[in-house]
């Protein structure tokens, strides 16, 4: 002899939702006259000895909580439901372990094909203060760059984030200094690599210290990065406020 105990159905009606404006926060309120859930159809939580929760401070007090569900429509329907049923669901079930208890539900609406995580966008329509946290962190603009960036790689060099109007010439020559850091280089050594011999004027000595000097004038409160060696030549001294990008490639200008 075999005993066959039927569970009861309980079937959910879909209800048509209400329009809404773009990025508010709608109440969901009970249908008038719906009656919650039959108490078997309600799941039901195992009986907990109350605890205070550890991340309460001291001197206060736990007067309910927020629990943030991602859920679309879609994902509903797809589960044979609604969120209006969902709600009702879980309102039952306050109910039912807590009579007391009052709740009160709200939708986050965002733009369509918006994309993100949805109880991510829950979160932040709802102030959550961490989610508000992570996102201000997230969109919070990089810190100007102070003092002097030298990018090998585009070719330019900026001063406390401003670009500096130097020459093509000028940077070629600033940026033969700088892969020869810390190193004196003569002026002949800088004429032979920065000029070549069917250029139509090729620069002496003097015409390099002028080169200098106009490069030493456009660094402005950095021109000391440029060294003169008396008698010698040049040289590229690095700072604490002064930063180098090399390219992601080996430079041609082999030493």
């Amino acid at each position: 002899m075999s005993l066959t105990i039927a569970q009861p159905r309980t079937s959910l009606r879909t209800a048509a939702p209400a329009p809404v404006d773009l990025g508010t926060v709608t109440p969901i309120r009970p249908r008038r006259g719906a009656a919650h859930p039959a108490p078997s159809a309600v799941p039901t939580s195992p009986v907990v000895a109350p605890q205070r929760n550890r991340a309460l401070p001291e001197g206060t007090e736990a007067r309910g909580f927020a629990l943030y569900v991602g859920l679309d429509e879609e994902k509903a329907a797809a589960a044979g439901t609604t969120l209006a049923a969902v709600v009702e669901q879980l309102r039952a079930l306050t109910a039912q372990l807590v009579p007391a208890a009052e709740t009160y539900a709200a939708v986050a609406v965002a733009a369509e094909h918006s994309g993100g995580r949805d109880v991510d966008v829950v979160r932040l329509a709802l102030q959550d203060r961490s989610a508000v946290a992570a996102r201000k962190q997230a969109e919070k603009p990089e810190p100007e760059e102070t003092g002097v960036v030298i990018d090998i790689s585009r070719k330019r060099v900026t001063l406390d984030g401003d670009l500096a109007p130097l020459t093509y010439k000028e940077f070629e020559l600033l940026q033969f200094l700088v892969l020869r850091e810390g190193r004196t280089v003569e002026r002949s050594a800088i004429i032979e690599g920065l000029w070549s011999d069917d250029e139509d004027e090729t620069p002496n000595e003097r015409t390099i210290d002028v080169h200098v000097r106009r490069l030493r004038s456009k660094l402005g409160a950095f021109e000391e990065i440029v060294r003169t060696v008396r008698g010698v030549g040049y040289r590229f001294d690095r700072h604490a406020d002064v930063a180098v990008r090399y390219a992601s490639t080996p430079s041609p200008d082999l030493f």
